[in-house]
């Protein structure tokens, strides 16, 4: 796999395994998340366009951003 980078093709991403939340609706409307190699972090793609562009984000970035959904500090954009 080549480096990883943000906007690159997420099709270029083929040895990692995709996976979107249980919570996903049927249609389509989710993200997808996965994994990269070797601890180097995680890539985020739009699950209606899985060739699209890819986000890379590290494991501290991807943890900061779980720990506030869990505190509820996004909630505000739902509303």
């Amino acid at each position: 796999m080549e480096q990883a980078y943000n906007g690159m093709p997420a099709a270029s991403l083929s040895t990692i395994t995709w996976c979107k939340s249980r919570r996903s609706s049927p249609n389509g409307n989710c993200v997808e998340l996965a994994k990269l190699p070797d601890g180097a972090g995680v890539a985020m793609r739009n699950s209606r366009d899985p060739e699209g562009p890819a986000l890379i984000y590290t494991r501290a970035e991807i943890a900061a951003f779980v720990q506030g959904a869990r505190d509820g500090e996004f909630d505000h954009l739902l509303g």
